[in-house]
């Protein structure tokens, strides 16, 4: 169980996950403080989540904390930063970022210099505990430093560490942009559903709960995935069908395309941070 003492700067949707997910994994309510400028968005967090100090003062929050996570929008990462230089450098707690974009030596240049810097990735599931985040940290972050921020990420799925952070423009790319793909197939599986005249909560139904089996699957199986596309497909059947018409459009290259832009757009986010 974590004992330090935790900020957040930013209380959306993943300070909301990261703040429960810590909650539920046993920390004290009163070692988690989060820093909100949104009056109606401070209420939902101190019902939300009970018991955590909750206030409209970044300052307040940045000095008394041992870890500090930033969670904010990348576009204002950097003013954020910049307004909490002396408090940050007065408590020197680590450091650690979910804003896409902006990279480790600027966040640490902002805050002043000489910090532990954990740039994070996550993605949407760990609103339920289920997310994947990929972490990278410069060389001031002790083991014990990386250590707490992989636990701290870990109350809200799994983690991965990356050899080198340009491989994190690709993981916002794959993992942080990559449950929106995966719900645009839902939703095309469950339109072609009702489509075909099956009602809307039994279309739902089945789309999500054949995209839970199979990513389930895929989890439980060391196959690759073409190895179980095929175990899916037979000679003439309707899988062959599909994926005669999917390969014939070329399905496979518009999604790698895809990816290819997200991950460029998370480039130009770091170009524009600066």
């Amino acid at each position: 169980m974590i004992s330090n003492k935790v900020g957040l700067i930013g209380g959306g949707n993943m300070a909301r996950a990261i703040g429960g997910g810590l909650l539920r994994g046993g920390m004290h309510a009163t070692d988690i403080m989060i820093a909100e400028p949104r009056t109606e968005q401070c209420d939902r967090l101190r019902k939300e989540l009970y018991g955590t100090m909750v206030t409209e003062d970044n300052s307040l929050v940045a000095l008394a904390s041992e870890v500090l996570v930033f969670a904010v929008k990348p576009q204002i990462l950097k003013a954020v930063c910049q307004s909490l230089v002396h408090e940050v450098q007065e408590s020197r707690p680590l450091i650690m970022s979910i804003a896409a974009g902006p990279i480790i030596d600027d966040i640490d240049t902002w805050l002043g210099g000489g910090l532990s810097v954990v740039r994070v990735m996550p993605n949407q599931p760990a609103l339920i505990d289920q997310g994947i985040s990929a972490l990278i940290s410069n060389e001031k972050t002790s083991k014990n430093n990386k250590a707490l921020a992989e636990t701290i990420m870990s109350a809200v799925g799994h983690v991965v560490w990356l050899e080198s952070e340009s491989q994190i423009d690709a993981v916002t790319a794959v993992s942080g942009t990559g449950p929106s793909y995966f719900y645009l197939l839902i939703d095309i599986m469950i339109e072609s559903a009702r489509k075909f005249g099956i009602d809307a909560d039994t279309a739902r139904t089945l789309a999500v709960e054949t995209a839970r089996g199979a990513t389930s699957l895929a989890a439980a199986e060391t196959e690759s995935m073409a190895a179980l596309i095929d175990r899916v497909k037979s000679p003439g059947g309707t899988t062959t069908a599909a994926f005669r018409y999917l390969e014939k459009m070329d399905a496979r290259e518009i999604f790698a395309t895809a990816i290819d832009e997200a991950e460029k757009r998370a480039a130009e986010l770091a170009k524009l941070a600066e």
